[in-house]
């Protein structure tokens, strides 16, 4: 058994090394760290929590299995990441009868938190905006889609986002401006009225 003392603060590397030494408590600690950013990437590509949760397990599950082939050149989450897009793809790829949702949960909390008395408007329109962008998103080519939420909602930098789709920053620049084209064609076309006016 791998005699590690884990704290809070233990690399990622070493976690790794102890889970491959048969650490089950290192596993856990790696799941606890990256439990709440997977849920929410997941949260993206489907509405439902018991999807949601049954899609984690099962990326968690191949992380587990697959553990031994991560060779460390890029950041673990990165690595994480991949399996979890991977999954959440193919997933809804078999469900064919579902279309990949995204969920903006800031936009969606709008109603019960930020309710502005001078501007009465702004929880609908925030909603209508939050409606607005699902629809336009569920429409996007699979690989448009995926690049916008890694970068617009997951927040990843370009760098990350070649790492986790095994792509070239060339790549992930040029997919990511035909991406957010698509998508502003898209608001033009079908929704002027939610375009900014200059």
């Amino acid at each position: 058994m791998y005699a590690l003392k884990l704290q809070p603060e233990t690399p990622d590397a070493e976690l790794i090394s102890a889970v491959l030494e048969g650490s089950e408590v290192a596993f856990g600690t790696l799941v606890d760290r990256y439990k709440d950013r997977l849920f929410r990437l997941l949260g993206r590509y489907c509405r439902d929590q018991v999807e949601c949760e049954d899609l984690a397990q099962d990326v968690f599950l191949k992380v587990f299995r697959k553990l031994d082939t991560f060779q460390g050149g890029s950041a673990f989450f990165t690595w994480l990441y991949r399996i979890a897009v991977n999954t959440a793809t193919d997933h809804l790829a078999r469900a064919s009868s579902r279309r990949l949702r995204l969920v903006e949960d800031v936009v969606l909390e709008v109603n019960e938190r930020d309710h502005d008395p001078e501007n009465p408007a702004a929880p609908a329109m925030a909603a209508e905006l939050a409606s607005v962008t699902r629809t336009i998103l569920d429409k996007l080519p699979e690989k448009y889609r995926t690049i916008l939420i890694l970068r617009e909602y997951e927040e990843l930098s370009y760098v990350q986002i070649s790492e986790v789709l095994q792509c070239n920053l060339g790549t992930v620049e040029s997919r990511l401006f035909r991406a957010r084209q698509r998508f502003k064609e898209a608001i033009e076309r079908d929704h002027p009225e939610l375009v900014p006016q200059r």
